[in-house]
């Protein structure tokens, strides 16, 4: 029974295996046509998107670093102090801020400054010189309340605050070095020496037989001139000589003698005619008064007034004549005189010729004229030497910065260093982005943009952009974004940071559908595709505006929910 049992469930296991065979050949096994079948594309649907209402946004990704802004290499212009020795740091510039006036490193011991200015320290500024970079100097100095002219040229006031500066930071302006100072006593030297070798080759000149009794004899004349000079002074100074004056007295006595007698005289003959002579009696009576007599006789009285008149009048004449005489005297006198001073001066003239004209045939005058020639030449040599002597800045004392403070960022050599490059890197003091974007998407940028700046922690700050460059050699264009705030920022130097740089956004919520659903059509009108039953479509019209991350901004006879057809399948 059990065996029976057994051969049939074997031979009932035989058939399922050949019957699952069959089938899976059968299912291996197609026939072309039902190749064919297989093969046929499926029935075309459309991929539409339903059209929102919502807030649009156009952001430019920008990926860069987070630094400190304004990198700017600092180097010194040339050698620190006077002296062309090896330049090494004894003091190296450290990390920190840098305000104006404030000692950047020390060379040699002399300290370098830092000063605001836009034109570089190029040269040494010497006394007398002029230009740009010294007026900028001066006007440093005058921020740091050193009173200094604003000319342009470094003239004794500004060398007296430079020295200022120098001390109050306790340092000594340069002042010349050794060799300058040797250098300076050697010309001098040179135009004592000239002037000694003229001098000797002129009292060689004026001592020879040719030239000697010239020389004497225009002494002479300057002394004659020179009397000629003060008796003409004097005379005209003088009125009347001692004799002319004399005259004059005398005349002039004569004349008040005259006048007396004449009033003499008419006194007498009025006393005369006011008293008139008693006539007189044979018994005078005691009690009888004086009885008139014949009239006084005064023809003699009369006679004699006549006389003083004609006295007075021939004396005042007289007075006339001398002064008359004594100022033709003094005329004449002045004149003799100013002939006098004419011809001395011309003799004086005559000497002078004549010693000039023997001075110039002299063998000796070759001489004399190399030793003027020698003399003018050392003058004129240390004349330009001390032109630019005296107290100086060094080319390599001052380091003129864009923008002050600033901070030092990355000092480039040590202390014992040799200066021969670049020693520090400064930056400002705040922080920027700086990143880049290619052409296309650097003409969608411009200045002054809001941005919002995302750390690898996830903190936001917002910022704006501040700068854009042109293509590189890389076709990328750079972008320079400013934070608002650098509030939790300063850890994070040198960190990557994502920045999003709004360049559009709408005011409100819009009518929002993808861009690739938006199709321009021959007449240049945009229209989209709306589904209004199952593979049924429908064109409507719309007007595009803001578009943002494929989406685009439409207005037309569209409502939330609408399904926009973007791509036939």
């Amino acid at each position: 029974m059990r065996t029976r049992r057994g051969k049939l469930l074997l031979v009932l296991a035989v058939v399922l295996v050949v019957a699952g065979t069959g089938w899976g050949v059968g299912t291996l096994l197609r026939s072309p046509a039902d190749e064919a079948a297989a093969r046929k594309p499926p029935k075309p649907s459309l991929v539409t998107v339903a059209v929102e209402r919502r807030k649009l946004v156009a952001t430019v990704v920008v990926s860069g670093t987070l630094e400190y802004g304004s990198p700017y290499p600092v180097s010194l212009a040339g050698v620190v102090g006077g002296s062309e020795s090896a330049q090494r740091a004894t003091r190296a510039p450290r990390r920190g801020t840098l305000a104006e006036g404030a000692v950047l490193m020390e060379v040699n011991g002399r300290p370098v400054f830092v000063f605001s200015g836009t034109v570089p320290m190029h040269r040494s500024i010497v006394p007398g010189a002029k230009g740009a970079d010294v007026q900028q100097l001066q006007k440093a100095l005058r921020r740091l309340g050193y009173r200094a002219p604003a000319t342009g040229v470094f003239d004794q006031a500004t060398i007296a605050a430079v020295s200022r500066f120098y001390a109050k930071r306790g340092y000594e302006a340069q002042q010349p070095t050794l060799e300058l100072r040797q250098s300076r006593d050697d010309l001098l030297r040179a135009v004592r020496t000239a002037q000694e070798v003229l001098a000797t080759e002129r009292k060689a000149l004026d001592q020879g037989k040719d030239v000697l009794p010239l020389k004497v004899r225009l002494a002479n004349a300057r002394h004659d001139l020179r009397e000629a000079e003060q008796t003409l002074k004097s005379a005209r100074a003088q009125d009347h000589t001692t004799e002319d004056e004399a005259k004059v007295e005398a005349a002039e006595s004569t004349v008040r003698s005259a006048e007396e007698n004449l009033l003499a005289a008419q006194q007498e003959l009025a006393q005369a005619i006011a008293t008139p002579t008693p006539a007189p009696t044979l018994n005078p009576s005691p009690t009888a008064g004086p009885t008139a007599g014949p009239p006084t006789d005064t023809r003699l009285l009369e006679l004699r007034v006549t006389n003083a008149r004609a006295d007075l009048a021939a004396a005042r004449s007289a007075l006339e004549r001398v002064l008359e005489e004594v100022e033709n005297a003094r005329a004449k006198r002045l004149t003799e005189l100013t002939k006098n001073v004419r011809v001395a001066r011309e003799a004086v003239v005559t000497a002078e010729q004549a010693l000039r004209q023997a001075r110039q045939l002299s063998p000796v005058r070759l001489r004399v004229a190399n030793a003027q020639s020698d003399l003018a030449a050392a003058r004129a040599l240390l004349a330009e030497f001390s032109r630019t002597y005296g107290t100086t800045v060094p080319p390599g004392e001052v380091v003129f910065l864009p923008k002050l403070p600033a901070r030092l960022h990355k000092p480039t050599v040590k202390a014992g260093d040799l200066v021969d490059k670049s020693i520090a890197t400064v930056t400002s003091s705040t922080f920027v982005v700086s990143g880049s974007v290619d052409v296309a998407e650097a003409e969608r940028l411009k200045t002054g943009l809001n941005a919002s700046i995302e750390t690898e922690a996830g903190t936001i700050v917002p910022g704006a952009v501040t700068s854009l460059g042109g293509r590189d050699a890389k076709g990328a264009a750079p972008v320079t974004i400013t934070p608002a705030s650098m509030r939790g920022l300063k850890k994070l130097a040198g960190a990557p940071v994502t920045v999003r740089v709004t360049i559009g956004a709408t005011d409100q919520e819009v009518l929002v559908v993808p861009a690739a659903a938006v199709v321009t059509a021959a007449d240049g009108r945009a229209r989209v595709q709306v589904e209004t039953a199952p593979d049924q479509t429908k064109e409507v019209e719309v007007r595009t505006g803001l578009s943002a991350d494929g989406a685009v901004e439409v207005t037309g006879d569209l409502k939330p929910g609408d399904m926009v057809v973007i791509n036939g399948a």
